[in-house]
């Protein structure tokens, strides 16, 4: 293994809660409308929602492909649940904040053993908006090789151009390469140009040595 390649939102960095993005963005008299902006998928790094309003198919389709897009999905998704349009945008806003986000606690282990061993890394993530304060804030930054982000390159995964760019970035083959994400779907695709994959628990409170392990850096 020469590289590898992390996903970001469910693999390196969570993100909080509905509760508590909704109290921190807005204030303790809107925690009540917590559960249905979980329900709608509402909080920035949220997955599919269960149920996608209509006329919101569309743009949530093409969301990480643009950060006007992901906007336009995200804070459509919390005005469906009940914010006004100012509130909506200022509960998005929260959510692409170094406050709203934290590192998974082997991130930066992993990370630095990696570096030091002398394997190159890519973050490849699905994103709508700009990362980089996120990894900057946390010390991440510094410990990444490359940055592919969907809304820059102009593709998503699955799609294996997105996979092959990153390694190509690295100056690596896809078969000296390894992904680590938490969505099969998604993540996963990366088999598709050989990459080996890694399938991790999204949780905030998986393991704390789960990324460690899934590289094959644990002590």
């Amino acid at each position: 293994m020469r590289a590898v390649l992390f996903d970001f939102t469910g693999t390196l960095f969570w993100i909080e809660d509905a509760r508590t993005a909704v109290v921190a963005a807005l204030g303790e008299q809107f925690a009540a409308l917590a559960p249905d902006l979980t329900r709608w998928g509402a909080i920035n790094g949220s997955g599919t929602p269960a149920e996608l309003p209509p006329h919101l198919a569309d743009v949530w389709e093409q969301r990480d492909l643009s950060r006007a897009s992901h906007r336009a999905a995200y804070s459509g998704l919390a005005r469906h649940a009940g914010l006004a349009e100012a509130q909506a945008r200022i509960l998005y806003d929260r959510g692409t904040t170094p406050d709203a986000w934290r590192p998974y606690p082997d991130t930066l282990a992993v990370l630095q053993r990696l570096r030091d061993k002398g394997i190159r890394t890519a973050l490849v993530s699905n994103i709508g908006w700009d990362p980089r304060p996120v990894l900057q804030t946390y010390g991440a930054a510094d410990l990444l090789d490359v940055l592919v982000l969907s809304d820059e390159f102009g593709a998503m995964k699955p799609d294996p151009a997105i996979f092959q760019h990153a390694c190509d970035a690295l100056e690596v083959e896809p078969s000296e390469s390894l992904m680590v994400g938490d969505t099969v779907a998604s993540d996963g695709g990366a088999t598709a140009i050989g990459c080996q994959f890694v399938l991790v628990d999204p949780s905030p409170t998986r393991p704390p040595d789960t990324l460690l392990r899934a590289v094959g850096v644990a002590e």
